[in-house]
């Protein structure tokens, strides 16, 4: 896999896309790919970061299996303190959200799923970067920690090119229904080929929440089912209670894929 830049600690930024890449039932777009978080414990005892990027998901949209392992072959410089596995909710969130509250409902698993993001590496956030910049640049000559090279969230998420290789992802996929994970992938991605720029714009109620749109991409007719990011319906961190609680309406009332 191609290496992109540098986690705190030396791993790669590896790209993460499909593995699977025989023909699915629906392409699910997301945002930008997760990574492996790491606790990092101080040698003389205590929490330095609670919850650091440490490695590329092992598999795109990664469910937290396996986060301890992936988390113990990551070397330490002696002095350093060590790496441990954080609390469960750090690793693979969306991931099982995608599961139990996008495939599961649809009567869907991964085999029948083609799993894509805009931007198809980690991205650091503002939070991770003032936690390494208090943490991890003051120990680095002291202990011969490895400098890191984390890009931020591109200001804008696709270009021609990129939007070229996605669309040639869909055609692979074989898939007929494109599931939209938040505005993003609405914005960046399928209002090339017509969508709205917006989730609300198809409808912030009960009503129109999670209906499927008929969209043309590239030559072939599709359904577009435009859903709230993971965050929305996990709940997770900073969400909105409405968005969440229209996703759990859908949930609760969504008809199998025919």
């Amino acid at each position: 896999m191609e290496a992109v830049g540098t986690f705190p600690f030396g791993e790669p930024i590896r790209i993460v896309t499909q593995r699977d890449r025989t023909r699915k039932r629906v392409f699910v777009l997301g945002v930008y790919a997760s990574a492996v978080h790491a606790r990092w414990l101080a040698a003389a005892g205590g929490t330095l970061i609670k919850a650091v990027g440490v490695a590329s998901e092992p598999v795109i949209f990664w469910n937290g299996e396996g986060a301890a392992e992936i988390i113990e072959k990551i070397p330490v410089p002696a002095g350093a303190g060590r790496l441990v596995a954080p609390e469960q909710e750090f690793n693979g969130p969306s991931g099982r959200a995608l599961d139990e509250l996008y495939l599961a409902p649809l009567g869907l698993g991964r085999a029948d799923a083609w799993l894509c993001d805009l931007v198809p590496h980690s991205c650091s956030n503002e939070r991770q970067r003032k936690a390494l910049h208090s943490r991890y640049h003051h120990r680095m000559e002291e202990f011969g920690l490895p400098d890191y090279n984390w890009p931020s969230l591109p200001f804008w998420l696709t270009d021609e090119q990129r939007r070229a290789d996605i669309l040639a992802e869909l055609v692979e996929s074989g898939a007929d229904t494109i599931i939209t994970l938040g505005d993003q992938p609405l914005k960046y991605f399928t209002r090339h080929f017509g969508s709205a720029e917006t989730l609300d714009s198809y409808g912030a109620t009960a009503a129109g929440y999670g209906r499927p749109r008929d969209i043309r991409i590239g030559d072939r007719a599709m359904q577009l089912l435009p859903l709230v990011h993971p965050r929305q319906a996990a709940g997770l961190g900073m969400h909105s209670k409405e968005w969440h609680a229209l996703h759990a309406g859908w949930v609760d009332g969504q008809p199998k894929l025919g």
